[in-house]
C-alpha cells in the first residue's frame, strides 16, 4: 500500500539533528524571539495606556532585531532558517507593533483615517522589506550603489512613526487636530519607506585612527542624553535625520553622475584601442 505522503525531509537537507546543533547557532534565532515578544508587549502596554513604557518596548525591539544579524556573523551562525525568521520579526516590530501603538496613542482620533494611514504604514513596511530582501540577492548592481538603502530602511522608519508620540510626552496635546495631523505624517512616512530615495546607509564608512576616541566619546553622548533626555533627543535625532534624506539624495545624484562620467570615459578608451590602425 502507497503511503498517503511523503517522508518527512528533514529540515536543511539532512543538517544536524536538533541534539547535536550548538548553543551559538541557537542564540541568534533566541534573541530573534525576543525580539518579537518585546514588540507584541509593546502592544499591550499601549492598549493599556501606558504609552511610554511601549515606546521603550518598540525601542527595545528594534535594538534586538539589529543585532541578531549581526551576532549571527559574528558567531558564524547565519543560516536560511534564522534570515527568513529575522524577516517575519521585522515586519512584525517595524510595521505592525509601532503603526498600532501610534494608532491607540492618537490617531484613533481621526476615526478611519487613522485607520487607513495604520494599515498603509504597516503594508508599505512589508513592500519595504521584501523589495530590501530582493535589492540584496542582486549581484549586477554597481558596488558604489550599495552604500545606499532605497527609501528609508524599516527600523528608521518605525522610530520616525512615532515622533507624534515623542511631541505628546514633551507636552503636545493630542487633539483631534494634532490626530490629522499626525495622520498625514504617517502617511508621508509609508510613503518614505517604498519611494526610490536613496538614503547613505554607512554601511563601508571607516573611522581614522586618530579620529577613534572622539566619535566613541560622541556615542557614549549620546547614549546618555538618550537615557537622561529621551523624548527630547528622539526628536531631536528625528528632525535631523528628515534633514539628512535631501542631503543624502543629493550626494547620490553627484556620486551617479561621476560614475557616469567615467564609464563613459572608459567605454570611449576601450573604443579608441579597439580602432585598426591606418
Amino acid at each position: 500500500m502507497v503511503a498517503p505522503f511523503k517522508p518527512f525531509e528533514p529540515h536543511g537537507s539532512g543538517g544536524p539533528r536538533i541534539r547535536e546543533i550548538p548553543l551559538r547557532m541557537v542564540l541568534p534565532n533566541l534573541i530573534t524571539v525576543l525580539a518579537i515578544c518585546a514588540g507584541l508587549s509593546g502592544i499591550r502596554l499601549a492598549f493599556e495606556g501606558r504609552f511610554e513604557s511601549a515606546v521603550v518596548m518598540v525601542l527595545l525591539a528594534a535594538f534586538l532585531d539589529g543585532i541578531d544579524g549581526r551576532l549571527a556573523r559574528m558567531l558564524k551562525a547565519t543560516s536560511r532558517f534564522g534570515a527568513q525568521m529575522d524577516s517575519l520579526a521585522d515586519i512584525v516590530n517595524f510595521g505592525v507593533v509601532p503603526a498600532l501603538v501610534l494608532y491607540a496613542y492618537l490617531l484613533d482620533k481621526a476615526g478611519s483615517l487613522g485607520w487607513i494611514a495604520t494599515l498603509l504604514f504597516a503594508i508599505a513596511m512589508g513592500l519595504r522589506l521584501a523589495r530590501f530582501n530582493v535589492l540584496d540577492e542582486d549581484l549586477d548592481r554597481p558596488a558604489w550603489q550599495a552604500e545606499y538603502f532605497v527609501g528609508v530602511p524599516a527600523p528608521i522608519g518605525a522610530i520616525t512613526l512615532m515622533l507624534p508620540m515623542y511631541l505628546g510626552f514633551l507636552g503636545l496635546e493630542g487633539t483631534r487636530t494634532v490626530a490629522y495631523i499626525g495622520t498625514g505624517f504617517t502617511i508621508l512616512v509609508a510613503f518614505l519607506l517604498v519611494s526610490r530615495l536613496p538614503v547613505y546607509s554607512g554601511k563601508k564608512l571607516k573611522i581614522k585612527r586618530e579620529h577613534l576616541l572622539p566619535v566613541m566619546l560622541l556615542a557614549v553622548f549620546y547614549v546618555l542624553l538618550l537615557t537622561v533626555y529621551p523624548w527630547q533627543t528622539l526628536t531631536a535625532s528625528v528632525g535631523a535625520y528628515l534633514l539628512f534624506l535631501p542631503l543624502s539624495a543629493s550626494a547620490y545624484a553627484r556620486r551617479s553622475k561621476i560614475e557616469a562620467t567615467a564609464a563613459a570615459a572608459a567605454a570611449e578608451a576601450a573604443e579608441t584601442q579597439a580602432e585598426p590602425k591606418a
